[in-house]
């Protein structure tokens, strides 16, 4: 009987502690013992059963320290489990970190979640995915860019798509991790809303999951009752009337009526299990009882060393400042504008008391924009490439941290001109064909400067040389536009802006205006003979011949090829065939100059305002015309009749208000 007893009690214990089937072996296999040893006393003798004690000892140690192995990894996976969570907080805080004034959010927003999801009888492996989903929720922001995040107002319907990505990057982000309990759902559907209308899933109703609608609300009410970058926390009663106000629109309503039952009693268990520092400091210093052997630089105070985090938000900010001033730089192609930009941004980065663009120009470096301190006199600076501070960057194409000013005047010899200033960072600007000028920085204070600093320049420095150089070449590309570059004529698109001038002008004075188009018979001989740089001297000839024998108030312009536009205002038809004789002799002139013979003719048309038009291209179409006629004149039969079968139909020309008269400059 007590054989069996032992067997049953051995199942019993078994049975009540939950043991494992290896545990429940153990016990089976001490029962059996037990009754193998009994028997063997009745009919075997005692000394059989001395024999099994090593045995039975031997099973008794076995069972102990098997017991003892299970409690240990036990004692293990809880530590392991408790590591993990810190390590999910920890990269949940840092993640936090880009809002700097909301420290406190995950901490609230966990203990909210758990009790919530305690209060509606989640079993123990739903509680850890609402604790997981709870601290990294917003794992997705790590997607979306810091100026949108830190907005203040509201966003943009483009920047709202953007921040819609990220519960879909944080639910793949934790899907990778292989959570014992689902989490990744949790993140993706926690700003779905009740009624349907919230995203990514568009889900409604219960078919969002609990843990998902737990974090909506929770969230939401963490969100109001905490104080934002760009407003202030509302009150409780507040809070909970907002909440309130959603239910079943966006938030469960049985949810929310759970929470308003237990909302003071757990904001009491939040405060009390909160962080003991509400705000990460950026004033915490280490009291320091002696200087480093090196000593301390005279005036200069300790920095506070600062907080990992409050590092991490600082970076996001400088991130953020260098992104907003690389885009502004390069919004304006005038270059005193776009160095202004340059340095009200960058002073918000780096601290300096003076600012100086230098830009390469013939061997010297040329001051195109000063500002600050002593700015007067880096304005008049031309320093040679190699000599002073700015001229050895250029020279050696590296740049300085805290330099000395005061060579930048060395060079001068010069000793009424002195700067206060006292440190300098400078740095060479370039591109892909050399040097473009350098970016200088001046500050009062005794090396003021550090590799951080220097840093930041480096980053600008692609776009600001290429935005430097484009605002250089944008004058000269506007003057090649507007002036042919080879008779240095205006071209035509400076001879309409012109001419709608002068004609609006003759429209309130009453005066007459000429428009001559004249055109080079002959040149594409002279480049068939001669060459083109022969006939490119040509163009140069007449050209100027024209603007000569123009007065002053003329225009003289080049249409292109061997074509010349003349506007003579005051010119009337009277003295119109003295005027076409000069042009001639201009013509022949320049011919027998550059050619040794007579090769060169001229056809000209003429149009008058008001009696042939009234605008530019109807004067222009008018002389052009004309001009036409006039160039017929010129052919002989034979070439008249192979440019009428070369051209057996040609467009008609519009008819103006007054006949023009064909003008032939004969030879």
């Amino acid at each position: 009987m007590s054989n069996a007893n032992t067997f049953l009690g051995a199942t019993a214990v078994v049975a009540s502690r939950s043991m494992r089937a290896v545990s429940f072996r153990y016990y089976l296999a001490g029962g059996g013992i037990a009754a193998v040893t009994s028997l063997c006393n009745r009919h075997l003798g005692w000394q059989i059963t001395v024999l099994a004690l090593p045995v039975a000892y031997v099973i008794f140690r076995s069972y102990r320290l098997y017991l003892a192995k299970l409690e240990s990894g036990k004692l293990n996976a809880e530590e392991m489990a408790a590591l993990h969570l810190r390590t999910i907080e920890a990269l949940a805080l840092a993640i936090e970190a880009r809002d700097e004034t909301n420290h406190d959010h995950i901490r609230r927003v966990q203990i909210y979640a758990v009790e919530l999801a305690r209060q509606l009888g989640l079993g123990e492996v739903e509680m850890q995915a609402v604790r997981a989903g709870s601290i990294l929720h917003d794992i997705g922001k790590l997607a979306v860019p810091g100026h949108i995040i830190s907005k203040p107002g509201k966003l943009t319907v483009e920047e709202f798509e953007k921040m819609k990505i990220h519960p879909v990057v944080g639910a793949e982000i934790l899907s990778r991790v292989q959570f014992p309990y689902d989490v990744a759902p949790l993140v993706r559907s926690h700003h779905e809303k009740w009624d349907g209308s919230g995203y990514p899933d568009g889900l409604k109703g219960e078919a969002i999951p609990l843990g998902a609608r737990i974090l909506a609300v929770v969230d939401c009410l963490n969100e109001l009752a905490s104080d934002g970058q760009y407003r202030r926390a509302l009150p409780f009663d507040e809070v909970m009337a907002v909440v309130a106000s959603e239910s079943g629109i966006s938030f469960d309503p049985h949810l929310v009526k759970v929470l308003k039952e237990n909302l003071r009693k757990w904001e009491e268990l939040a405060r009390i299990q909160g962080s003991p520092v509400s705000r990460l400091s950026r004033d915490a210093g280490t009291p320091n009882s002696c200087a480093p052997d090196a000593g301390l630089a005279a005036g200069m105070s300790q920095k506070p060393l600062p907080e990992s985090l409050v590092s991490i938000a600082a970076a996001r900010q400088q991130a953020q400042a260098l992104y907003e001033l690389t885009q502004d730089v390069g919004n304006s192609l005038n270059l005193h504008e776009t160095l202004s930009v340059l340095d009200s941004r960058l002073s918000r980065l780096i601290a300096y008391d003076a600012i100086a663009v230098y830009v390469c120009k013939d061997g010297r470096l040329i001051p195109q924009y000063t500002s600050g301190e002593n700015s007067r006199l880096f304005s008049t600076l031309e320093i040679p490439i190699g000599q002073g501070l700015s001229g050895w960057v250029a020279e050696t194409h590296m740049p300085i941290v805290n330099g000395n000013p005061s060579v930048e005047l060395g060079y001068l010899k010069d000793p009424t001109k002195f700067s206060t200033m006292r440190s300098a960072l400078a740095i060479p600007l370039e591109n892909a064909v050399g040097l473009t000028g350098v970016l200088a920085l001046y500050h009062l204070g005794k090396d003021a400067f550090n590799q951080d600093h220097l840093r930041v320049l480096m980053a600008l420095k692609p776009k600001l040389s290429l935005t430097i150089e484009n605002a250089l070449q944008y004058p000269e590309a506007t003057i090649s536009a507007t002036i042919d570059g080879l008779t240095s004529l205006p071209t035509a698109r400076s001879l309409f802006l012109y001419l709608d001038a002068e004609l609006a002008r003759c429209r309130r004075t009453g005066e007459d205006l000429a428009v001559l188009l004249c055109n080079l018979d002959g040149l594409c001989q002279v480049n068939d003979q001669f060459g083109h740089l022969i006939g490119n001297q040509v163009l140069k000839l007449v050209a100027g011949g024209l603007q000569k024998c123009c007065r002053n108030y003329d225009y003289v312009a080049r249409m292109g090829g061997d074509e010349f536009v003349l506007v003579l205002p005051g010119l009337k038809r009277e003295g119109l065939a003295e005027k076409l004789k000069v042009l001639e002799e201009v013509a022949i002139g320049a011919g027998m100059e550059a050619c040794g013979e007579r090769l060169l003719n001229i056809s000209i048309g003429a149009s008058f305002c008001p009696g042939n038009g009234a605008d530019a291209g109807g004067l222009l179409a008018e002389a052009n015309r004309s001009m036409y006629l006039t160039k017929r004149s010129h052919k002989s039969p034979a070439q008249f009749a192979a440019t009428d079968l070369a051209a057996p139909s040609s467009p008609p020309q519009e008819q103006s208000q007054t006949p023009a008269t064909p003008f032939h400059a004969a030879a």
